[in-house]
């Protein structure tokens, strides 16, 4: 693990993965620290873009469809082609993966004419794309809310319960948004824990108000907390991208298996060649190679595996909504 960081951060990033806006003084309880001491390492951390606490938001949950891009161009052109894609304001994680070959990206459409106007005019007409192909999301079985800190984090069972908040209900049913969500979701998603009052200040609302709106958010499955993480914290040095083939029938335990793998940062089955796509962390390539002839080997009825190493991650923040 990087020397960078030592146990009590570590510690530290587990409790906020499980309770991003948890006061202090409870994660100081927790790791048996002064509530100064937890101020002080978060600051620190934050300030290094070591970790951040930030307000996620599932474009599902507005009726948008979420789509795996991978395009094939030129080396000598990808790096462009992937800031070209990082700056749109629908797009998600845009790595370069398979020597810098192919961009892989996440895609938030909100229409079907969307969906069409990015798949067959704009893409394939930029400059030196070889190739699209696009996967259309269809089931998540690990990501979003669940972030790999969970699996990877050294805080005890009790520990973690004592941290846990109260399960919210799920409330069913559109969710309209207006400009006063835009600005708090805005707001959120640079700093989850964002004080009631800042908010409060950046939607025109009462801190009342605001409190009230963000757990509407949350209980529609809008709004949830995430983590962003130097990975290298916990020994993470390999990401890789998995494209999978498995039979229908077998599909969902293939998915479940996969999520509750350790080393999964996320799944998901999807429509296009292959059915299954994952992201893998590992320490080095060495644990990559035991990771698939082991855990990805003992999956039902894979009848392909695909694996695209991410050499850079251009853009790593969630689409705006």
């Amino acid at each position: 693990m990087d020397s960078d960081y030592d146990e009590l951060d570590r510690r530290l990033v587990h409790a906020l993965q499980i309770d991003g806006r948890a006061p202090f003084s409870a994660i100081a309880g927790i790791l048996g620290v002064s509530d100064r001491t937890v101020a002080r390492r978060y600051a620190r951390l934050r300030s290094a873009g070591a970790v951040r606490v930030l307000g996620g938001v599932d474009p599902t949950s507005l009726g948008a469809t979420l789509w795996f891009l991978r395009v094939r161009c030129a080396p000598a052109a990808s790096l462009a082609v992937a800031e070209a894609l990082a700056g749109r304001p629908d797009t998600s994680w845009v790595n370069l993966s398979s020597g810098g070959t192919e961009i892989t990206c996440v895609v938030r459409t909100e229409s079907d004419a969307d969906s069409e106007t990015l798949l067959l005019a704009k893409l394939p007409r930029t400059p030196r794309v070889e190739g699209v192909t696009a996967h259309s999301v269809l089931h998540t079985f690990y990501g979003g809310p669940d972030n790999l800190v969970g699996k990877l984090g050294s805080l005890d069972a009790e520990a973690v319960e004592r941290l846990r908040p109260p399960p919210m209900p799920y409330r069913p049913g559109p969710v309209r948004l207006d400009d006063g969500d835009r600005r708090l979701l805005a707001v959120l998603a640079t700093d989850g824990r964002a004080g009631f009052e800042q908010l409060a200040v950046a939607t025109g609302w009462s801190p009342t108000t605001v409190r009230r709106r963000m757990t509407e958010l949350r209980e529609h499955g809008l709004l949830y907390l995430d983590i962003d993480v130097d990975w290298r914290m916990f020994g993470v040095n390999t990401r890789t991208l998995l494209w999978l083939s498995v039979a229908p029938a077998h599909l969902e335990e293939a998915g479940q298996a996969l999520a509750g793998h350790p080393e999964i940062a996320f799944a998901a089955a999807t429509t296009g060649p292959t059915n299954l796509c994952a992201s893998v962390v590992c320490a080095d390539q060495r644990e990559l190679y035991r990771y698939l002839t082991t855990r990805v080997a003992a999956l039902p009825s894979v009848t392909h595996v695909e694996t695209a190493p991410v050499i850079r991650t251009v853009k790593k923040a969630a689409a705006r909504t």
